[in-house]
């Protein structure tokens, strides 16, 4: 059985495989359960192996090429064309063998456990950002309903509750106040895990010197810097800073035809954790643009024409293109670069 090349549709216990020969002939087609699939396929001869990205293929990847074979993975939407039949794990299996092989096909860097354990991280530090919002939602709107209005932010917030608890003359109810008092040491308990997380990820920055050398450039800050490193690496799968600003989805959706061109607003593909970041990284920039307009006369004349919205944008696509090319190149940041 002459494997050359195979293609793998993943699943959480169920894995199809479907491999075809130098000539392009179908050498196999089989079904296997998760304790079978990383045998089998390390016994192989070594082979290109195809796979679509998602949350295990990583890790995966990873086991395969220790073996010895040539992995490449695919974004899931990519593969879709090659599917000739109807929607089945053997169809997908055989459209994802096929389409590994196309010369014009885009992949998927193989990260690191490292860039794992670092994305793991922002998920984690996300999920207490917002699990801290809904608990000071929770609570605004449940003084609110009793009389109690307290202004926006989290300090407000944190200066006022106490103060409304210790009035005992204000006819809150007792249990009411025994649910506020919990929903505070919840919002303090937030408070010290989202501390931690930010630790364990300025740990890992301090040990990256490509994360502190991007984070000179304006707008990037300890989150985008580590984010974009553990994401995309040396940004090198990527042919050119065009490339990684529309992989981003921070440029325009282009829906052209007959010769005419039009455009409309971004696309947002992608990650869009990582464009929040960009795009509130501009944000911070344009904030003290009159601060540095003579540094950034494009930025300046830009917010002066354009909404506050659009011009945050316009940066955070100038941005991506100054981190594709200091990642590519190896080079510092310059202040040339951004005016």
């Amino acid at each position: 059985m002459q494997i050359s090349t195979l293609g793998i549709d993943l699943a959480k216990n169920i894995f199809v495989l479907h491999s075809v020969d130098h000539s392009g002939k179908t050498v196999l087609r089989k079904k296997l359960n998760r304790s079978q699939f990383v045998p089998f396929v390390i016994q192989l001869p070594p082979c290109l192996i195809g796979m679509e990205a998602c949350s295990s293929s990583h890790h995966f990847a990873r086991i395969f090429i220790r073996e010895g074979h040539e992995v490449r993975m695919m974004p899931p939407q990519y593969v879709k064309p090659y599917v000739k039949t109807n929607k089945t794990d053997a169809a997908d299996a055989e459209a994802i063998c096929e389409a590994v092989t196309r010369p014009n096909m885009r992949f998927v860097h193989v990260k690191t456990i490292d860039q794992q354990a670092v994305i793991a991280l922002h998920t984690e530090r996300d999920l207490y950002m917002r699990q801290r919002t809904a608990t000071s939602n929770c609570r605004r709107a449940m003084l609110s309903e009793l009389g109690f209005c307290i202004p926006t932010g989290m300090s407000a917030l944190y200066k006022s509750v106490p103060a409304i608890l210790e009035d005992a003359e204000n006819e809150l109810p007792s249990f009411v106040r025994r649910s506020i008092s919990r929903r505070l040491e919840e919002l303090q308990a937030k408070e010290e895990q989202i501390a931690q997380a930010e630790q364990d990820l300025q740990s890992w920055f301090q040990t990256q010197p490509d994360c502190q050398r991007v984070a000179k450039v304006p707008g990037i800050g300890l989150l985008t810097a580590t984010y974009l490193i553990a994401s995309v690496g040396n940004c090198k799968q990527f042919n050119s800073a065009k490339q990684f600003a529309a992989w981003l989805g921070l440029t325009p959706r282009e829906h052209s035809s007959g010769g005419k061109q039009r455009f409309g607003g971004i696309s947002k593909r992608g990650d869009g954790y990582f464009r929040y970041l960009l795009v509130h990284g501009a944000r911070s920039v344009l904030k003290l643009i009159e601060r540095y307009k003579e540094s950034m006369p494009w930025l300046y004349a830009l917010s002066q024409r354009k909404h506050h919205n659009v011009a945050a944008v316009a940066q955070a696509t100038k941005t991506a293109r100054v981190l594709w090319a200091m990642l590519t190149k190896g080079s510092e940041y310059k202040i040339s670069l951004a005016t």
